[in-house]
């Protein structure tokens, strides 16, 4: 059985997930505003990721006999002026999840919630990934540029990602 304190904060972490996974779906519609149909791609696989995340999380706490709440969901932003400031936000964010994650992690510990911490081991994996992935893809951008044709090759880019990703 979950302690009060850890269903709290495993539920805020449910919210940071559907926000996350709201952020880019959000994002996704910006880029295929743009006409950049591969970074929407790319942008509503994650969406879709992120909402496995929530599951995962969700399930869990029911599981557990505690009761998995959905909070209010905080609108994302929707105005960007280039893939960059995209990216960049995305990256960010990450690092807030891997925040919030490592917290969790920490109060599975301090509770002696073992079951719990060993359960959000597979956050704390997926979470290097997720940062990694993102800095890699900021990197594309620095290489590849977010001016004259730059965006159009990242677009491409992004596409091939997006497609090895569902595969």
């Amino acid at each position: 059985m979950l302690s009060k304190k850890m269903t709290e904060h495993l539920n805020k972490q449910i919210n940071l997930e559907f926000y996350s996974a709201n952020l880019y779906l959000q994002m996704s519609a910006w880029a295929s505003h743009k006409g950049l149909d591969g970074c929407a791609k790319f942008l509503l696989s994650h969406s879709n990721e992120e909402i496995g995340h929530m599951h995962r999380l969700f399930t869990y706490v029911n599981e557990t006999g505690a009761l998995a709440k959905v909070g209010a969901i905080d609108e994302p932003a929707s105005n960007f002026t280039t893939i960059s400031e995209v990216f960049e936000n995305i990256y960010s964010h990450e690092c807030e999840v891997t925040k919030a994650i490592n917290q969790l992690v920490d109060t599975a510990h301090s509770e002696k919630d073992y079951a719990t911490f060993n359960f959000l081991q597979w956050y704390v994996a997926e979470q290097h990934q997720e940062e990694h992935l993102f800095k890699s893809v900021l990197d594309k951008i620095r290489i590849i540029g977010d001016e004259g044709q730059g965006p159009y090759h990242f677009d491409q880019e992004l596409n091939n990602m997006a497609g090895k990703t569902q595969q």
